[in-house]
């Protein structure tokens, strides 16, 4: 089908005869004509009660009847009236809003973190907003903005506030919970997995089962990290083992892959390998198999660290220390719960939630 250039410039032409305000009104006739929102006044009409009434029917713990609220309510779900949630804010100071600060989800364990917040969250009347940094990077640019929604509280997961961030955030009495972060200040509570603990036990269990030749491949430069290679470390260091070979990692597959192949290169290779995260062991499991033809566990033990939902899979079943995560978020909670309640000036706490060491094939010697 050939298109006719002269129909074309005709249609044209016909277009540019008309004024921009005839052109304007063709634009919005042909758009479907909206419905005004209903107000609380058609509420209050439908219901047959003051609009003040209304107001108080969807403000928790006002003074209104049951009987006046059942009839808003039924008016409001008629007319399909749903209230702004500005008034409320005015008058109780509280947005019910509180916002979670992501650095990355290149992780599928925060993955399940950040729904389980979101759940957790949503039934007790909260209302989330995200805001997502690149992995472990500061957050301080998006302090400004998060401000602007006047929320309750802030919660943040592989991001870093600076310890001016947390003075201006402790200024504007919003408390800040830090999900297995350092915290900067006083006025900052954290909720953190006992990291620490957790390594102490992969170190005690790598060691009974045989192991001599010990390794750790680092995360990132984070107090989890740190936490966990201490923890295995020292454990080693009390039950005579010296010597642990550290190679760095950063969290990924792929940095797992890269530390375990220069691990694996040595003239005497380890037998026992912890990785500061899941993702890292899966990544030194591929390459031990992949690249160096070693048998897991026969040859080479692995362990990781959070227990995410691929480590329990047939291809990898991974020993792991499980970060409990409903728990750390239930502590997550808590802790903004307790600021409100204290007054948002009140110094933050820190909170530490045991691991479980989970015992799968990557350590249990075939026979």
């Amino acid at each position: 089908m050939q298109i006719n250039p002269s129909g074309a410039q005709m249609a044209d032409k016909v277009e540019a005869s008309s004024t921009p305000k005839e052109q304007a009104k063709k634009k919005d006739e042909s758009q479907p004509s909206r419905k005004p929102q209903p107000s609380s006044i058609d509420v209050a009409r439908k219901a047959g009660v003051s609009q003040s009434a209304v107001s108080r029917a969807f403000t928790e713990g006002a003074s209104v009847s049951k009987k006046t609220r059942d009839k808003v309510m039924a008016a409001a779900k008629e007319l399909g009236y749903q209230p702004s949630i500005l008034p409320r804010i005015l008058v109780t100071h509280r947005s019910h809003l509180v916002a979670i600060v992501i650095g990355g989800m290149y992780n599928p364990y925060y993955a399940q973190i950040f729904e389980l917040f979101t759940r957790k969250f949503q039934e007790e009347g909260l209302q989330v907003l995200v805001f997502f940094v690149d992995h472990n990077e500061y957050f301080d640019d998006a302090i400004p903005l998060i401000m602007r929604y006047r929320v309750d509280g802030i919660i943040s997961s592989l991001a870093i506030l600076s310890k001016e961030a947390a003075e201006e955030c402790a200024h504007m009495k919003i408390p800040v919970v830090l999900f297995n972060g350092k915290r900067q200040n006083i006025w900052v509570s954290s909720v953190c997995c006992d990291n620490i603990e957790g390594g102490r036990q992969v170190a005690k269990l790598l060691f009974d089962r045989g192991c001599s030749r010990f390794a750790y491949i680092a995360g990132s430069e984070t107090l989890a990290n740190t936490d966990r290679q201490a923890g295995y470390v020292g454990r080693l260091k009390e039950l005579g083992i010296d010597d642990v070979i550290i190679e760095q990692g950063d969290f990924h597959y792929e940095g797992g892959y890269a530390a375990a192949r220069r691990l694996l290169q040595r003239s005497e290779r380890p037998d026992a390998i912890f990785c500061a995260n899941d993702l890292t062991a899966i990544g030194a499991m591929e390459c031990a198999r992949s690249q160096f033809g070693l048998d897991i566990p026969n040859d080479l033990m692995i362990v990781g660290f959070d227990d995410a939902t691929f480590s329990k899979w047939e291809s990898f079943d991974l020993t792991t220390v499980r970060q409990n995560g409903p728990e750390m978020v239930d502590a997550a909670l808590a802790l903004l719960q307790e600021r409100w309640r204290e007054g948002r000036d009140a110094p933050g706490k820190l909170r530490l939630v045991p691991g479980t060491l989970v015992e799968r094939a990557t350590t249990t010697k075939k026979s």
